[in-house]
């Protein structure tokens, strides 16, 4: 004797197969530095540490000027701090792009990147390796004018995972992930 325990395909409507298309997102890609960068500057404006970057970059810009200025005005004060705080600038500056060609790199390595969001998740396939997060991994996120970057809970933001914009398949698949992300994660 043979139970039918619900294998038999159910016919869905055009309405519900639409819908269910709606719920996924695909995105092929190669990862390039400005998509990193992109995503390393939104990592900056939401954890502690990248805030904490912005106002050592506001001390050091203070105290350059106040020291040029004294230099200038000849009070026999040293150009050495000066040069010193007017290179710390750019570093502090251009450390995102920095770091993002070394994420660049190591993302080179890993081939063609195939990632798949679902309301289950985000699956993330490349040539070597295959990760599937859920939502509670990497709960936040911010959309940039490149990518969708998403973050751990951490308040350094630790772990990132990249969504380039340019990666979809179809201009209307960037609305269609942007609102997957807002039924799942918190916009920051």
């Amino acid at each position: 004797m043979v139970e039918d325990q619900g294998a038999a395909q159910q016919q869905e409507s055009p309405e519900q197969t639409q819908r269910a298309g709606a719920d996924v997102v695909e995105l092929e890609y190669r990862p390039v530095v400005a998509d990193f960068t992109s995503a390393l500057k939104a990592r900056r404006a939401i954890s502690k540490a990248g805030r904490r970057q912005y106002a050592v970059l506001g001390g050091v810009v203070v105290v350059a000027a106040l020291q040029g200025q004294r230099a200038l005005n000849g009070h026999g004060e040293s150009l050495i701090l000066t040069i010193w705080l007017v290179v710390c600038m750019p570093l502090i500056l251009l450390s995102p792009w920095l770091m993002a060609r070394q994420f660049q790199r190591l993302g080179e390595r890993q081939g063609t990147f195939r990632v798949t969001v679902t309301d289950a998740g985000v699956t993330v396939a490349t040539d070597n390796s295959t990760t599937e997060l859920n939502w509670v991994a990497q709960p936040r996120y911010r959309e940039t004018k490149d990518v969708f970057a998403m973050f751990s809970p951490d308040k350094k933001a630790t772990s990132f995972t990249s969504l380039p914009k340019r990666a979809v398949r179809a201009p209307e698949d960037v609305d269609r992930l942007r609102a997957i992300l807002d039924r799942h994660l918190t916009r920051v």
